[in-house]
């Protein structure tokens, strides 16, 4: 088992937010008056993986204009479109939030967290210490190819909708119908409910 991540002047979970994320929210945060509901899909599979989905939770809460309000089970997942054991298994969860950030700012910081746990984007299906997916914001369908809504394959994904039903049972997916229909409809093969492990809700 990797060694957990050294806290101190480079701990990922503070890394300031970006200039450009604060002035967009500055005025909304005060209040987070008429805050959008988001669900983001959490994954790692390098590393100290629970640590890393608890330090992705601790920085999105850090982040002005929004707040963690849901925090799934993990759910342990076999890698997607790779030979059988080339990669280690996935710890996969679901947050949901509330925030006053439009879409693109969230997607920004979305990008933002996953830089600071060392994310690299070098390889397709590659292994990585940290995704954030955003799965759905608001009613929002959009096919903006910078970020589509909601995600393309959300509704295929036992590994997100798993852990989404069991943090919210009435979700729904935009355009696509409730998330416990979806499940039911795909295999879920691959992925593993790991009651031995938590996530906490930012205090």
């Amino acid at each position: 088992m990797s060694a957990p991540f050294a806290q101190g002047p480079s701990d990922p979970t503070v890394q300031p937010v970006p200039a450009s994320v604060i002035e967009q929210v500055d005025a909304a945060d005060t209040t987070l008056s008429n805050p959008k509901r988001a669900v983001i899909a959490l994954g790692a599979n390098l590393g100290n993986r629970l640590e890393t989905l608890q330090g992705a939770i601790d920085a999105l809460e850090d982040t002005p204009g929004v707040r963690v309000k849901g925090v799934s089970p993990v759910y342990e997942t076999e890698p997607w479109g790779v030979a059988p054991d080339s990669q280690p298994s996935y710890f996969n969860a679901v947050v949901i939030v509330k925030t006053t950030l439009p879409p693109s700012s969230l997607l920004e910081r979305a990008h933002a967290v996953e830089e600071a746990f060392h994310r690299v984007r070098d390889e397709h299906w590659g292994p990585r210490t940290l995704d954030v997916d955003i799965v759905a914001y608001a009613e929002v369908v959009s096919d903006d190819p910078r970020l589509t809504l909601p995600h393309p394959r959300a509704h295929e994904r036992a590994f997100v909708l798993a852990p989404w039903l069991d943090v919210d049972p009435e979700a729904a997916l935009p355009g696509q119908g409730r998330v416990a229909d979806l499940l039911a409809a795909v295999t879920r093969d691959g992925i593993a409910p790991r009651a031995d492990l938590e996530l906490r809700l930012p205090e």
